[in-house]
């Protein structure tokens, strides 16, 4: 049985979160403080920390160096990301806002939980001299499947959104692989017209069509001995794919206009951000070279469910632009240390880099980055970085206790606290009051069904 041990100097937040991991099969044990959990346990003994960030005499991010090797999850009840954020640059495993409901809560434990713990030296392979950074949970299966793909010829596809860093992953297969002292030819298969894309990757003979004004050599040719990288690879045409498909089956090209095949030791790693499987089923792809092609499936996540990786590649891209504009103290502020961790990031890494880029030159000197200049739309982010302004009550609003009741689950009580309260506050408030920020309040209405009351 997995053994958890709570620290919370609250009796009604502590005995609940017992209640709740206790009856989904986890052991647990209680402290109030740091101070009580050192002198009752051994840290060690135990597979994961729940603790909330402030505690009497000293802050839950202690346990991270005292607890070692063992995750430390941290529980805080402010709206403002800032004091999460930094924790988990302390080394903290994640971060959980109060009043939490059990699904999230349970998710995260569940999560970590599952996450092997350092044994020897097993480990992922270190892939950031390759342009790859991030140590979440889905990335580390990604570095995983490149460093067993890599040793072998086998055909990759290469599933992500749109900026997810396809191209990277590709490389590093490249560069992790015998073939590394070999060409790695990219090539964006919707950069190119369908008119000229045959001619770009297989080749042609003089006079083989209008403006074929001398033979040359194609991609796939240029690529012998080294890896083909075909970005995009839903676009190709169908008479491309077909050429393609004898190309991986027969190991040999022909350029157009020839009658002559050339033999080729080519490595093929495809990408697309679409569902083959559909296009297949459109009449718009071949199914034989999808089956081809789709031998092994390397899923790149997008920037969204990487948790904490965003602020890892976040300072990545503020020292590039740094060294590029030849500013060296670039810095996030606060505040956009929150925005950048709340946004959706549709556009992924690229979006990312795009707006710290806008950010790093619009930034005045010797200043830190605010939110405002990073360009994204903030909507439903709350800025915020200032723990008074929590406890701040409007002058027409009476002080509201927000101590959870005795006996009370945090599902209920955070549904009979909006309920009682949203007639007089508007929702920016109702989230401060929570301790979480508006999107999330949004969302856990969505879940909880909770009607919103009151336009703001």
């Amino acid at each position: 049985m997995n053994k958890i041990l709570i620290v919370e100097d609250e009796d009604i937040f502590r005995t609940s979160l017992r209640r709740l991991l206790e009856h989904h099969h986890f052991e647990t044990r209680e402290a109030k403080n740091i101070e009580d959990a050192l002198n009752r346990f051994e840290l060690t003994d135990f597979s994961m920390i729940i603790s909330d960030l402030r505690l009497p005499g000293a802050p839950g991010t202690d346990l991270i160096q005292l607890a070692g090797a063992v995750p430390v999850l941290i529980m805080t009840s402010y709206a403002s990301l800032k004091c999460a954020v930094e924790t988990m640059r302390m080394g903290a495993v994640d971060y959980i806002p109060k009043p939490f409901d059990h699904a999230e809560l349970l998710e995260a434990v569940t999560r970590i939980m599952d996450k092997p713990r350092p044994v020897g030296q097993r480990h992922a392979p270190d892939l950031s001299n390759r342009g790859m950074i991030g140590s979440s949970p889905a990335m580390k299966t990604v570095y995983n499947i490149i460093q067993k793909v890599a040793r072998t010829d086998a055909t990759v596809l290469i599933h992500g959104e749109t900026g997810t860093g396809k191209e990277l992953a590709a490389s590093a297969i490249h560069n992790e692989s015998p073939r590394a002292k070999k060409q790695l030819i990219c090539v964006n298969c919707a950069a190119i017209p369908e008119t000229l894309i045959e001619a770009e990757l297989f080749g042609h003979e003089k006079g083989a069509f209008t403006g074929a004004t001398e033979a040359r050599k194609g991609l796939v040719a240029a690529a012998d001995g080294g890896t083909l990288f075909l970005d995009e690879v839903g676009e190709l045409p169908l008479e491309a794919q077909a050429r393609l498909l004898r190309v991986i089956q027969e190991k040999e090209v022909r350029a157009i206009g020839s009658v002559k095949s050339r033999k080729v030791d080519v490595r093929l790693v495809a990408a697309t951000h679409r569902n083959l499987k559909k296009l297949c089923e459109q009449g718009r792809f071949r199914e034989d070279l999808f089956y081809r092609i789709n031998v092994v499936n390397l899923n790149l996540p997008p920037l969204r469910e990487r948790g904490k990786d965003i602020l890892e590649i976040a300072d990545m891209l503020l020292a590039k632009q740094g060294q590029k504009l030849d500013r060296h103290h670039l810095k996030l502020a606060p505040d956009a240390i929150q925005a950048i961790t709340m946004y959706n990031w549709p556009g992924n890494i690229r979006e990312l880099e795009n707006s710290l880029e806008r950010a790093s030159i619009l930034c005045d000197e010797n200043q830190q980055i605010s939110h405002d200049l990073l360009g994204i739309e903030l909507s439903l982010v709350e800025i915020g970085d200032q723990p008074s302004r929590l406890r701040s009550t409007p002058a027409n609003i009476k002080h509201i206790d927000t101590d959870p009741p005795e006996g009370l689950s945090l599902e209920d009580y955070f549904t009979r606290f909006v309920l009682e309260h949203q007639e007089a506050m508007s929702e920016t408030e109702l989230a401060r009051k929570l301790g979480i920020s508006r999107k999330c309040l949004w969302e856990r209405r969505q879940k909880l069904g909770i009607p919103r009351q009151k336009n703001d």
